[in-house]
């Protein structure tokens, strides 16, 4: 599926260097096939900013080789940004209202990064909800990944996220709970996704509000639940977006913080990330890290070639079938989520996976 490059925002040209298929918008134009607009509420740190957008842009390219897609990414008010990072938000992104006026046919959500477990602390919270009451009413199905997730149980069901013990932190196994829905139609009844959090939704807060948990680990818990009609709103509690090396780069950086005194404890050894078989070599290179209390002897290079990708192709699968059930049941307009015949209590009775 081609992502079309209708504006000039450089993850496009960085993702068509890296082999995507990357659409000019003349060319698009002139091919028969209909496009689906989805919105991109990006409210990562200005470290992640640009990398989180690619992430998703990425995911949803690589899910179909016809389809086109137009991504609308834009903010909210209340994150700090610099002034390089608000330069480049003012140049690529859009605005809510001019995305309100335009429509969008489907809503991804990135997490953030927020120290406080109270969501509803943060100065970026009422604007959130605001976004949301609207995609509630206008966009087919709103995607949210990790903090998002929470911020969503907030907004929407007041369901506060509780503390964990310690970071939750790595690649951990799942499994598939119903595989007759739409989104979990063809996956790997196990299969790993990547965490990293150091909060969580447990399940009964999920099903108090009769939401469908479709996978689940039993050391990281719930990690993908849908709203009741299994498609207008979709949790992920992982992160499906992560690249092979995004949690190093995180471990990497939760160390520096351990190292500045950001942070009282040591940070995990990401869990199940690394070649089982190579972890004395890892952990001599870890121990070196800290016996000097030197990030810059941590070599990302290094340790990247003892890192297995066991997780991208079945995150790549579901976002998939996401994309295929919206293709089928949204309305041509924008601004109708849903066709004339189908049910918005039970859209995903008309898609055929």
């Amino acid at each position: 599926m081609p992502l079309v490059a209708y504006k000039n925002i450089p993850s496009f040209a960085r993702l068509q260097k890296d082999g995507h298929l990357i659409l000019s918008e003349d060319r698009a134009l002139r091919q028969d096939y209909r496009g689906l607009h989805i919105g991109f509420l990006n409210m990562m740190p200005d470290s992640a900013l640009e990398i989180t957008e690619r992430q998703f842009f990425r995911l949803i390219g690589r899910s179909d080789r016809i389809m086109q897609f137009y991504m609308h990414p834009f903010t909210v008010k209340g994150i700090e940004r610099s002034a390089d990072a608000q330069d480049y938000i003012d140049k690529y992104y859009e605005s809510f209202e001019d995305i309100k006026a335009q429509g969008l046919d489907a809503l991804i959500i990135s997490g953030a990064n927020i120290p406080t477990c109270e969501l509803a602390d943060t100065a970026f919270y009422d604007e959130l909800k605001t976004v949301l009451e609207w995609a509630g009413k206008n966009v087919t199905s709103v995607l949210c990944s990790c903090l998002s997730t929470h911020a969503v149980m907030r907004a929407l069901f007041d369901e506060k996220r509780s503390p964990l013990n310690q970071k939750l932190f790595g690649v951990y196994r799942h499994r598939i709970l119903d595989e007759t829905q739409p989104l979990t139609r063809g996956i790997n009844t196990a299969f790993d996704a990547p965490h990293a959090r150091n909060n969580k939704i447990e399940r009964a807060q999920f099903e108090k509000h009769n939401m469908r948990i479709l996978a689940e680990s039993p050391d990281a818990g719930v990690h993908l639940a849908t709203s009741k009609d299994g498609l207008k709103l979709v949790c992920f509690q992982g992160h499906p977006e992560y690249d092979r090396v995004s949690l190093l780069k995180e471990y990497k950086r939760d160390i520096s913080f351990y190292f500045e005194g950001r942070t009282h404890a040591a940070p995990p050894l990401p869990h199940g990330y690394f070649r089982a078989d190579k972890m004395d070599v890892i952990q001599a290179h870890i121990d070196n890290v800290y016996e000097n209390r030197d990030i810059s002897l941590f070599d990302e290079v290094f340790l990247a070639q003892f890192i297995e990708n066991t997780w991208q192709d079945t995150g790549r699968s579901i976002i998939q079938n996401w994309v295929g059930a919206i293709y089928q049941v949204t309305g041509f307009d924008r601004h109708q989520p849903f066709m004339d015949d189908v049910d918005p209590n039970d859209p995903i009775k008309n898609v055929l996976i």
